[in-house]
């Protein structure tokens, strides 16, 4: 079973995780083919630890690249409710449950298709866990792609393992003219803060 495709071999296996991000409490429904379906996952945990949620400035625009069962999109949606949160994923399971565990928390996050995305969104912010096993040269597209969404002044934040070949990322990053900088480096994982490129960012 993998949760990398649209539609997930298997049965969903639903149950119930709990969860602390940024100080509140949640309860999140996963699900079997979904990202870490059985606790949160100690990346994304990491990053959460390690960034903290933007100030509550209305307008701003925030984006959960490869969201799973939305945990990342919930808690910006928590912390920034004057925010716009839109949660991207190629798994309908995963959308599904996020859209749920936004209303369990009473948020509003908009958890969508990439391909249903507007070619011409622009978002202040991107937080991914990306999905390293899906191979260097997709990923690289997948990065590309979305980065070059970012607005003027801003940045991505992204978790990746150390041994999935962080550190070659952060500095492909930077030949492709997107600015990056370690934040952090726990339990195996790196945190990447990533800046707009200067080159060919049209927002």
């Amino acid at each position: 079973m993998s949760h990398y495709f649209e539609t997930p071999d298997g049965p969903e296996a639903r149950q119930e995780i709990a969860a602390t991000i940024w100080g509140r409490g949640y309860r999140f429904v996963t699900a079997g083919g979904v990202f870490s379906g059985s606790r949160l996952d100690p990346g994304t945990a990491v990053l959460l630890r390690s960034v903290d949620p933007p100030p509550p400035t209305p307008g701003l625009r925030l984006l959960d690249l490869g969201c799973g069962y939305g945990p990342i999109a919930v808690a910006l949606a928590a912390s920034c409710p004057a925010a716009q949160v839109t949660a991207l994923d190629v798994n309908e399971r995963a959308l599904e449950l996020t859209r749920a565990n936004a209303a369990r928390a009473g948020v509003t996050v908009d958890a969508r298709h990439p391909a249903d995305v507007d070619p011409a969104s622009r978002f202040d912010e991107i937080w991914s866990n990306p999905p390293i096993r899906i191979g260097k040269d997709a990923l690289h597209d997948l990065l590309g792609t979305w980065l070059a969404r970012l607005t003027n002044e801003g940045r991505a934040y992204l978790v990746v393992g150390r041994n999935l070949g962080a550190d070659s990322l952060q500095a492909w990053l930077d030949e492709q003219g997107w600015p990056t900088e370690r934040l952090a480096s726990a339990k195996g994982y790196r945190v990447l803060k990533v800046a707009a490129s200067q080159f060919d960012n049209a927002a």
